[in-house]
């Protein structure tokens, strides 16, 4: 088996939280990635457990360097994936599993060609049972509705799509592509 770097999408209600733990704890071949972010550390927090944690002007030089694979803001903070600390881990043999949003899956996949992009959702009927149970409105149940299809429509960059109605069996099906 060589080394792989695999990166999870998919829209809510897809089960990927699930799949993803079931993974790792079906599998010692994958490990997870730390990933980096410019805001500051709250209180309680440890560097390099959860988040490695940058100055501005250290995060700028990863960005310009071309060492950050993706990059989103949320809340007015930077965050990302080393490029670097994915490379070390590959370079050590091992796999790394990540779940990324779409759009940062789509970044991994333009700075990391090789990286292995997995679509994951459910059938139509399944997501609908599944968004239902969380939504609190019928709008809000058509708005995350559209939001999946959305997504689906943009996911062709994805190397596989696995349907997640059986959540033990999509994590099998994903497991087998480390081989």
């Amino acid at each position: 088996m060589s080394a792989k770097l695999i990166v999870i999408s998919g829209p809510s209600g897809a089960g990927i939280g699930e799949i993803v733990a079931a993974l790792f704890a079906r599998s010692a071949r994958l490990v997870p990635v730390v990933p980096v972010t410019a805001r500051k550390m709250k209180e309680g927090e440890r560097d390099g457990v959860g988040f490695y944690f940058f100055e501005l002007e250290g995060w700028n030089a990863m960005k310009e360097s071309g060492d950050l694979l993706e990059t989103t803001e949320f809340a007015g903070n930077d965050y990302g994936t080393s490029r670097k600390l994915v490379e070390e881990q590959l370079a050590q043999g091992k796999s790394v599993l990540m779940e990324r949003e779409l759009d940062r899956a789509a970044q991994i996949k333009r700075n990391m060609p090789e990286a292995l992009c997995v679509y994951v959702e459910p059938s139509e009927k399944v997501l609908e049972e599944r968004l239902r149970a969380v939504s609190r409105s019928e709008l809000e149940l058509g708005l995350r509705l559209q939001t999946a299809e959305r997504l689906r429509a943009a996911a062709g960059f994805c190397d596989k799509r696995v349907c997640s109605d059986d959540i033990a069996a999509a994590a099998a099906e994903i497991e087998s592509l480390l081989d």
